[in-house]
């Protein structure tokens, strides 16, 4: 408990390697994270809803009355899990919020409130208990559909921050690349770079065959159409001007890896915005597509056509393929933006870091010469000068990482949808199509933002 009351570098034991504190704080705020997501998947586990029935309010016998097309199709077994995982969300959002409003300005570690940020496990812990318990209480009605408008505009804004991530990530790996091109057997790190680029480029455009075959029909899914050949036109678009010569000569490190990475988060996007249709005709699962696959296309002269059956109403759960997908790469960006470097430039103009005169040489005589006397600290301050990363926006981007888990757990879920299909609604669909739209856009932003702002460093 002690240890629980103090700063990050007591939690580590003394087979740990030496870290940096800003570094393991942040590993331990996305252990947390991760903590919740494990508690959300474990209330939409088979069993669990008769243990949430007994909360009072969450699964009233007159809740029955008030959903239309009830008898039959669904009951409230089938959504009480959903309305557990929105309690959960509901109180990491709220913890790093307040965090995220506790830490604006502050700028080292000397700060009282830095040690809040980096310390006090124990007390904020309990903080989370106590509000995801008391999240449990809030009556049903109002709340839920407040929230989920909420989550539709939080999720929306993680969904950037993945792409800023992924696009740091995408620079940092051809970077390195190039640097080791550079420095000797450039063929086997240049045939490495194609590999990855074309492997990238040819899974995009087998999901692109894929989606005209699957969720297309040749008299319907108009929109399926419009949003598969617009964003292919405009994934293209921008792998043709990562190349241009002008931005090459403005920013050298630009180049088609970045753009296939940024091409295929964008299939996904579209993927993700096509699965959430509530028009299951254009929208199959995937246990659908597999037995269409897996199905005879021809039948036998002598035989005669099975009739034409509806397609069936669409599984209420989150393990589908997109939410699973959704998750991993959720949990790599959530892991890179907390073990990252605090010296990369891009990374520090694009999430509101500290400068670049904030980031300091390692403290003398924190290193190695202090683990040889027997210190039991491992960790070292770093941020004792300034801090390596904006406290408030770390929390922020927390924040809206519970938001995002909970749309994607729930599948988008509306409070106010059509309870005979439980489908999402088309502005969760809109979302994230816009989304991948925005995306592009941000990405050619970082292309062309050299050529138009010649008078700041882009470097």
């Amino acid at each position: 408990i002690p240890c629980l009351c103090s700063g990050a570098s007591c939690l580590l034991c003394r087979c740990c390697p030496n870290s940096k504190n800003s570094t393991v704080t942040r590993l331990i705020y996305a252990f947390l994270l991760l903590l919740s997501t494990v508690l959300a998947c474990i209330m939409l586990a088979p069993g669990m809803e008769e243990q949430l029935k007994k909360i009072p309010g969450f699964c009233d016998e007159g809740l029955h009355t008030q959903i239309p097309h009830l008898d039959g199709f669904v009951s409230c077994d089938v959504f009480v899990g959903y309305r557990a995982v929105y309690r959960v969300s509901f109180a990491m959002a709220v913890f790093f919020f307040l965090l995220s409003l506790l830490m604006i300005e502050v700028k080292t570690s000397n700060d009282p409130r830095a040690s809040i940020h980096n310390g006090f496990w124990f007390f904020k812990i309990a903080a989370i208990v106590a509000i995801m318990v008391g999240a449990f209480y809030i009556p049903e009605g109002p709340f839920t559909r407040a929230w989920f408008w909420i989550g539709v505009s939080g999720a929306f804004c993680f969904i950037l921050i993945q792409l800023v991530l992924l696009v740091d990530f995408a620079h940092s790996w051809n970077e390195s690349w190039v640097e080791k091109m550079e420095e000797g057997n450039s063929k086997c790190w240049y045939a490495a770079l194609l590999s990855c680029t074309s492997l990238f480029y040819a899974l995009s455009l087998v999901f692109v065959v894929l989606f005209y075959v699957f969720y297309t029909k040749p008299d319907d899914c108009t929109e399926n159409k419009f949003f598969i050949s617009f964003n292919m036109i405009l994934c293209i678009a921008v792998s043709i001007v990562s190349i241009l010569p002008k931005v090459q000569e403005h920013q050298p490190c630009s180049g088609l890896l970045q753009s296939s990475v940024i091409t295929l988060y964008t299939m996904y996007l579209t993927w993700a915005a096509m699965s959430n249709e509530p028009e299951r005709n254009c929208n199959p699962s995937l246990l659908n597509i597999i037995t269409q696959i897996a199905a005879p296309t021809a039948v036998p002269a002598n035989a005669t056509a099975p009739p034409a059956t509806p397609a069936p109403p669409k599984s209420l759960q989150w393990w589908d393929a997109q939410s699973v997908v959704g998750l991993v790469i959720f949990v790599l960006c959530l892991l890179y933006s907390s073990i990252r470097s605090s010296s990369n430039s891009q990374v520090n103009k694009l999430t509101l870091s500290g400068s670049d005169t904030a980031m300091l040489e390692e403290p003398v005589g924190t290193g190695s010469g202090a683990a040889e006397e027997g210190d039991v600290r491992r960790v070292t301050d770093n941020e004792k000068d300034g801090v390596q990363y904006s406290y408030t926006f770390f929390h922020f981007m927390l924040f809206l990482a519970s938001l995002y888990i909970m749309m994607t757990l729930t599948n988008w879920y509306s409070p106010d949808a059509d309870f005979k299909t439980m489908t999402s609604k088309w502005p969760a669909v809109w979302v994230k199509i816009t989304s991948s739209w925005v995306c592009l856009l941000l990405y050619l932003w970082t292309l062309v933002a050299p050529l138009v702002l010649t008078n700041r460093d882009f470097s």
